[in-house]
């Protein structure tokens, strides 16, 4: 067994944007960083989102303020958001604008040189900064650059397998090499998680194999933290069925706020029925439940979807402003989606105001982390949290480092995490990892998808149980391509915890709210206005959420959508 040992000030575990963000600051500040990630940078999940990035900048609705973007953010959580965190967020949005046209962002602009807004949502204001409909890909393209240029080290091959922690205080983490299988002990002083959501551990999902598949939901837990809301997954209403290759590919959702029409298998324009003042320009959480239950109903298409139909739409309009919609259409004729496992709303436990865990210097941030989206994220809200929160929680990391007399570490902990992979390395059993995962999958997607009831929720327990019994004896293979099976055989065991935290919190989140529809419970529940805290199986905690501020409450209505993009 061959080892590196690095040590750093700060480690960052994910290179998508928020892990990026983090990177940038810490070495702006002359902080020595090290970034590792288990995709090549370039192709993080942050270069999937299209619609874009939320500021109010005020550049075209002059009476936009950070004060209304909290609000329409509150309200589209169903009040399940932290007030401070979406404060936080909102408050510091124009300076993460700001940051990235320093880092070369090319932001679309109007003729005067002003950065363009547009409405997206439920967004009283344009505030929804964009580069077309690859927002996303220029975000992380832009910070992967400014990386480079500041010559941060970053590690794309690193599999972190186990953060270290002696007496409730970081001092690294554990890995190997996915290429050619060599370990990677990192002593650091402060550790950033950036890792992702859980999403992958749904059948239909919009991310690809191998990614947000829990990770920073078991290395949370497992170093001492917590997971808050796991049940608030949102899913999105069109990813493609079809072809099998691009299962999952998000459709962005501008087709409909252009002028998609959604039709079911008997070709019915079936929006009326669930929202008929706003039809296919509803939010995310009802058109994924309206498609859902045609789909379920039985009026769905042969293969299990719904149909979104822009054939009737200029080939102009389309090619200039939905071009990846056009680029799918050079291959299908029709567009045939369902709702698709998008995004995990919930996620490790995080003070609002540094994201710390609670586990001293381990921070979360991004997808990895909680707080801001409650039942139902506002579109482009994502983009600015990782810009925002990279900065603070980067901030946060330098002076807790710079803070320490002395990095206590653990021989304990490093021998666990040696072992651990020894024993993966060593099993040779009948059971495969990746039918394992599939099946966790097939669970999630019966038991827990877009509704939800007690009955399922317990038969999907007990599946779990009988998937983690199962997992006693898989087999790993590492073979001339690489260590993909051990990484295989972590994700899994990553999936199964996330799945446990999701189903247990869904079993007792007793209500229906935004992204969590409980068709025994299906009304919502004003004693279930708290957060659902899992600290490990049979273990959840009701947590209160602090009051909205007065100036933030009294903004707070209803947003029509009415002609601008959905989310």
């Amino acid at each position: 067994m061959h080892e590196q040992r690095l040590s750093t000030s700060v480690l960052v575990i994910g290179t998508g944007g928020s892990g990026l963000r983090a990177a940038i600051e810490l070495a702006e500040r002359g902080v020595d960083v090290i970034a590792v990630g288990k995709r090549q940078k370039a192709d993080a999940h942050t270069s999937l989102a299209a619609g874009g990035i939320n500021a109010a900048l005020a550049t075209i609705d002059p009476e936009d303020s950070w004060q209304q973007h909290a609000a329409d953010t509150l309200k589209e959580s169903y009040l399940l958001a932290n007030p401070h965190t979406v404060q936080i967020v909102t408050e510091g949005a124009a300076r993460g604008i700001e940051d990235l046209e320093r880092y070369g962002m090319p932001f679309a602009r109007e003729d005067d040189g002003r950065i363009s807004q547009r409405f997206f949502g439920a967004h009283k204001f344009r505030r929804t900064a964009f580069a077309g409909d690859y927002t996303g890909l220029e975000i992380q393209r832009t910070l992967v650059n400014r990386a480079a240029q500041l010559e941060i080290p970053i590690l794309d091959t690193v599999y972190i397998t186990k953060l270290l922690v002696r007496d409730n205080v970081i001092f690294g983490a554990y890995g190997f090499d996915l290429e050619n299988g060599t370990r990677y002990l990192i002593h650091a002083d402060s550790v950033i998680l950036a890792a992702g959501g859980h999403n992958r551990i749904w059948r239909r999902t919009s991310s690809r194999r191998d990614e947000n598949t829990g990770d920073s939901f078991r290395l949370a837990v497992e170093a001492g933290g917590r997971i808050r809301d796991p049940e608030l997954v949102q899913f999105h209403p069109s990813g493609l069925i079809e072809p099998e290759n691009a299962a999952g590919t998000l459709v962005s959702e501008a087709a409909r706020g252009e002028g998609g029409i959604l039709r079911n298998g008997l070709g019915e324009r079936f929006m009326s029925r669930y929202d008929p003042e706003r039809m296919e320009l509803s939010t995310r959480d009802r058109v994924a439940l309206a498609a859902y239950t045609e789909i379920k109903e039985g009026r769905g298409t042969p293969n299990g979807g719904v149909l979104l139909d822009v054939s009737h739409l200029p080939r102009e309009t389309i090619m200039k402003r939905l071009p990846r919609v056009y680029q799918t259409l050079l291959e299908l004729q029709m567009l045939e989606i369902a709702p698709t496992a998008h995004y995990s709303m919930g996620g490790v436990w995080v003070r609002p105001e540094d994201h710390g865990t609670g586990v001293d210097g381990l921070y979360a941030i991004g997808e990895a982390s909680s707080g801001l989206h409650g039942a139902n994220r506002l579109g482009g809200n994502s983009l600015i949290e990782l810009l925002v929160f990279g900065r603070i929680v980067g901030e946060a990391a330098a002076a807790y480092s710079a803070g320490l007399d002395a990095q206590l570490r653990s021989a304990e902990a490093v021998d666990e995490a040696r072992a651990e992979i020894d024993r993966l390395l060593a099993s040779d059993g009948p059971e495969n990892v990746r039918s394992l995962q599939r099946a966790i999958r097939n669970t999630m997607t019966e038991h827990a998808g877009v509704v939800r009831d007690e009955a399922g929720l317990l038969a999907g327990l007990a599946e779990l149980d009988a998937i983690e019994a199962r997992m006693a004896d898989m087999g790993v293979h590492p073979d001339i391509a690489g260590f993909q099976d051990l990484a295989h055989a972590f994700d899994l065991k990553s999936a199964a915890l996330s799945a446990r935290a999701t189903l247990e919190a869904a079993l007792e989140r007793r209500e229906t709210r935004g992204c969590h529809n409980r068709s025994d419970y299906p009304e919502l529940d004003e004693s279930m206005q708290v957060n659902l805290v899992w600290s490990g199986p049979g273990r959840i905690a009701r947590e209160e959420i602090p009051a909205i501020p007065a100036e933030i409450a009294a903004l707070m209505e209803e947003v029509s959508v009415a002609g601008k993009l959905v989310e």
